[in-house]
């Protein structure tokens, strides 16, 4: 089950992601940690940010819209206390996702986790559709994406992984420049830009009005760029959008992704990622797949 991403050995391609896992240590008593690939912290700013008022979450067909607004404690909280907990599961790889408002804060929280113990890379959030500044920013304009992984790039030697929006107009092109810029993979895909109307109250059912859609109303979507994308790089995809069973996973494999990260399914079922990675497991020995790495890019051409 052990797959290569970006330098790294992950135990198996089934990572949990990031936004949906808390900083990991949260699920120990829930998930066993030495079970899955990696996980990824939710956002890491250079301050703390306190998200959007509610409503931020909010169901809808086979699926559901976030505006959460990347909540999190700051980066000098999560190394004095949510990263050190961590170091009793060294086979569970720590992915730290990056936020910030301008290229010079996601450089200063690299900087500072630098000297952290216990990260195995990072992954730069270039794609939240629900926050007003920052991030989505990135990822949608070229020469911002390049100059962004690049500035970072030069003060890491850290795997970056960069992760990209389906809200462009080519996300394989964006995925080159990030590819440039000096990222060493790609996770694809992040949410899509959607709204909902309260039609007897005829209010946004968000605060903030927009959000970010996923599960599997996205998947079929998310598979076909991540097929296009591995096409287009020579670095690992991380495919991610709507994973809910193992045959998700193996799909997403096949279409191209060296690995996926499980996302949406964890609010329905906390211990999801866990499940999927022992089904991956099974679903390989009933299929006679010697390896799971040997999936990658394995889909065959229709007759």
């Amino acid at each position: 089950m052990k797959v290569k991403l970006a330098g790294m050995e992950l135990t198996n391609p089934v990572i949990a992601a990031s936004g949906t896992f808390g900083y990991g240590i949260e699920f120990e008593e829930i998930v066993a940690l030495d079970q899955i690939g990696a996980f990824v912290t939710k956002g890491i700013s250079l301050e703390p940010i306190a998200g959007h008022p509610p409503t931020r979450i909010l169901q809808t067909a086979a699926g559901m819209i976030n505006a959460v607004g990347l909540q999190n404690v700051g980066v000098e909280k999560f190394i004095e206390t949510k990263l050190p907990p961590l170091k009793r599961y060294p086979q569970c790889k720590c992915i730290v996702n990056v936020f910030g408002y301008t290229a010079g804060e996601y450089v200063s929280v690299v900087e500072r986790l630098e000297d952290a113990t216990g990260i195995a890379a990072y992954e730069l959030n270039v794609s939240c559709p629900n926050v007003h500044a920052g991030g989505m920013a990135f990822g949608a304009d070229a020469g911002s994406l390049e100059y962004l992984v690049g500035r970072v790039r030069h003060v890491t030697k850290r795997p970056i992984i960069v992760k990209l929006s389906p809200n462009v107009t080519s996300v394989s092109y964006m995925a080159q420049v990030a590819a440039a810029g000096g990222a060493d993979a790609i996770s694809l895909v992040n949410t899509f830009l959607a709204m909902s109307i309260d039609v007897e109250t005829r209010k946004p059912r968000l605060s903030n009005i927009t959000g970010g859609l996923s599960g599997p109303a996205i998947k079929p979507i998310a598979v076909r760029m991540v097929h296009e994308t591995s096409k287009a790089v020579h670095i690992p995809v991380i495919g991610m959008g709507g994973i809910v069973t193992p045959e998700d996973a193996v799909e997403f494999m096949l279409a191209g992704a060296t690995a996926v990260q499980v996302g949406t399914a964890s609010y329905a079922d906390p211990r999801a990622v866990e499940t999927i990675a022992k089904g991956l497991e099974t679903w390989c020995k009933s299929h006679n797949v010697e390896k799971a790495a040997n999936l990658t890019g394995a889909m065959e051409k229709p007759n």
